[in-house]
């Protein structure tokens, strides 16, 4: 019986031992809530004596209060019943602490005491809010970049896809049937392809790409030009953990460096025409001289009895040839002309009905129908009614022309408030305009038509004209059935009276 006690003892003395040896604070807890002692550390931690705890509840000593907790939120109450570990989380002033609740059964296996081991989290709790707060940041600009961006983990299934990419792809995580694997946002083997490309140390360095345009697929099986970067994220064992992509859609890219060829091409049709407008005013002044000389006198010795037939014949010739050297002299002037417009305020489909009355040469529409699909609305324009009488005619004989004096000519006017343009369009059925020849039918002096049938000034003058009035003249459409001109009038507003398109 002796060594029986005293094995008991000295076994209840290591037991003290190894509770005192343990790094958390602890303390033993009766059923009732009361608390029969403490380990060494928990005394260090929080300054106590036995005497100053011995007998306390435990709601007195952690939760600083009068009252017992909530029978069903106590933790040991839970351990009672269970019989197993339970443990919560506490913040009291700026320290964390997470409780952890063990039973300590007797020897017919009932909870006798409860331990609570006290962990002081602060510090994990304060990098956890970090590591909390970087993943906010780096989520918000995720999310908030103007450019797509993906992000999948090691088997290509899509992780991470911005509101852009969404927009750009289709939301392929959004609903049944559509597509989460990196493979489906490209062509056939593509993917595989920029993979390869990635861990080749020797294109961009290992785990990184540019591509400056390559094609994807969005979930509609549309495929569109894409500016791509990607990369490999690597873990910290330097083992491939993820790929990201991001991507920005070249078609606003395209479009702006459309419309910059298109303004640049007509800057330099305007300089062209400038410069070209002052040689051909030097040009046909100096030749207008001579020429009024060679028509004086070949008329004069046209009006002479004494010549003969064969004379008289190449005379004619002269003053033919010379009459239509004068012609492409007053088509110079008018070209070269730099007086001022003398703009009103006028109705675009009255000017081109005038415009068609004013045609001198009606044989050559003896065989042309001219359709009219004139907008019944108010085509109100800031412009000078003769020089658009000339651009109008001359867009007609132009297209007559290119019927070979047979088919129908169509008229179209029409506006665009949004826009806040006027249009007329002025078609005809001939054979088109080919494509060598579409970039140079502004230029002065270009012409299709045989030697001696045309000046080639018409359409240069017309494009001057137009430019003059701060519209646009341009080819609609050409082929095999016609071609259609087109041209664009800004619309006329009175002074206060521009409709604004913000209002219902």
């Amino acid at each position: 019986m002796k060594k029986y006690l005293d094995l008991s003892v000295d076994e209840m003395y290591w037991r003290i031992r190894i509770f005192d040896s343990l790094s958390y604070p602890s303390v033993i807890i009766s059923p009732d809530k009361t608390l029969v002692g403490a380990n060494k550390k928990f005394y260090e931690t929080f300054n106590l004596s036995f005497k100053e705890i011995f007998g306390k509840k435990c709601f007195h000593m952690f939760l600083y209060k009068d009252t017992p907790c909530n029978s069903d939120q106590c933790s040991i109450s839970k351990v009672i019943k269970d019989k197993k570990v339970h443990k919560h989380t506490i913040k009291h002033h700026y320290r964390w602490e997470e409780r952890v609740f063990s039973p300590i059964f007797d020897e017919t296996g009932e909870v006798a005491y409860v331990i609570s081991s006290i962990w002081d989290i602060t510090h994990a709790k304060a990098l956890e809010t970090q590591l909390h707060g970087a993943k906010e940041f780096i989520t918000q600009v995720i999310h908030s970049s103007a450019s797509a961006i993906v992000a999948a983990d090691r088997q290509g299934n899509i992780n991470v896809m911005n509101s852009v990419a969404k927009e750009l792809f289709g939301d392929y995580n959004g609903g049944e049937g559509k597509i989460k694997h990196t493979e489906q946002l490209y062509p056939p083997g593509k993917a595989k392809e920029i993979m390869r490309i990635l861990r080749d140390e020797k294109i961009g360095g290992k785990g990184k790409i540019l591509i400056p345009r390559t094609t994807i697929v969005t979930s509609h099986g549309e495929q569109i030009q894409v500016e791509m970067s990607a990369a490999i994220i690597y873990d910290e064992k330097g083992n491939e953990s993820a790929t990201m992509a991001i991507y920005n859609d070249l078609k606003d890219k395209g479009n702006v460096e459309k419309e910059l060829k298109v303004a640049q091409k007509q800057l330099a049709q305007s300089e062209k025409m400038a410069s070209l407008g002052q040689l051909s005013a030097g040009v046909a002044h100096e030749i207008n001289n001579p020429l009024t000389g060679v028509l004086f006198y070949a008329s004069l010795l046209l009006e002479r009895d004494d010549i003969d037939d064969a004379m008289r014949e190449d005379l004619e010739y002269i003053l033919e040839d010379a009459n239509r050297c004068k012609e492409i002299v007053k088509s110079l002037l008018v070209y070269s002309r730099s007086s001022g417009s003398d703009k009103t305020i006028v109705q675009l489909n009255e000017i081109l009905e005038q415009s068609l009355t004013l045609i001198r040469d009606q044989k050559k529409f003896r065989n042309i129908k001219i359709k009219k699909h004139l907008s019944d609305e108010m085509m109100i324009i800031n412009a000078d009614t003769s020089k658009l009488n000339q651009v109008f005619i001359n867009l007609v004989i132009n297209a007559a022309d290119a019927m070979n004096g047979a088919g129908t000519i169509t008229l179209t006017s029409y506006k665009d408030k949004t826009l806040k343009k006027i249009f007329l369009e002025v078609k005809d059925e001939g054979k088109g305009i080919s494509h060598k020849d579409l970039s140079k039918i502004f230029d002065p002096f270009f012409t299709t038509k045989e030697v001696g049938k045309s000046t080639g000034l018409g359409l240069s003058i017309v494009y001057g004209i137009i430019e003059e009035h701060e519209a646009k003249i341009s080819v609609k459409k050409t082929g095999s059935k016609g071609t259609t001109f087109i041209i664009e009038f800004p619309m006329y507003f009175a002074l206060g009276k521009e409709p604004s398109l913000c209002k219902p």
